[in-house]
């Protein structure tokens, strides 16, 4: 069962693959708030990590659904741009992906400084 979690400080890749294990086998979904800095992880929807950050004072057009492979950690495809939250017509997203290359440099960054190799 997926423990969702906010991450403010920092969560180490042994941790996204035991919860990766847990529930999608390679796969941890994840939400960036890209005004906050924060990563909230592990669970069976985006949506429901997007919910989990809402609750905690995030706004919604600053929040991304991403899915984490740990097993690719250090890889261009570490990090997947697709989720359904991600569909924002009114700041110009209308698709699953992250079109607004800013918008993903961030995502990125936050990830980076979130996810450490211990």
């Amino acid at each position: 069962m997926p423990q969702m979690k906010i991450i403010e400080e920092k969560i180490s890749l042994m941790e996204l693959k035991e919860m990766a294990a847990n529930l999608f086998e390679d796969m941890v979904k994840a939400v960036v708030d890209v005004e906050k800095g924060l990563l909230a992880v592990d669970a069976e929807l985006h949506a429901d990590l997007e919910a989990a950050l809402l609750k905690e004072g995030s706004r919604q057009e600053h929040l991304w659904g991403i899915n984490l492979y740990p097993g690719l950690h250090g890889q261009d495809n570490f990090i997947e741009f697709d989720s359904l939250i991600n569909i924002k017509p009114s700041r110009g997203n209308r698709s699953r992906s992250v079109e607004d290359g800013e918008i993903s440099s961030r995502i990125i960054r936050i990830v980076g400084e979130r996810v450490t190799a211990q």
